[in-house]
């Protein structure tokens, strides 16, 4: 499935379940799926990636959960 489509209909299966707030959510998610795609020439899904819309968060604001604060060590 490519992602455009796949978006399309997860944003419409949000809507229907009265979840508008997930839609800049799987947008990013898209976007996500997209770039890596990209970055693995091997992989032809038929994808190509996705343009930012206003309201998705930017990779500075998702940092945070690609890498979790310092622990200290045990």
């Amino acid at each position: 499935m490519r992602v455009d489509a796949w978006l399309r209909a997860a944003i419409a299966d949000a809507e229907e379940r009265g979840l508008p707030e997930l839609k800049p959510l799987l947008e990013d998610l898209a976007l996500a799926t997209g770039a890596l795609r990209a970055a693995n020439p091997s992989h032809d899904a038929g994808s190509a990636p996705l343009e930012r819309t206003p309201g998705s968060a930017d990779a500075e604001d998702v940092g945070s959960a690609i890498h979790p604060p310092d622990r200290p060590s045990q």
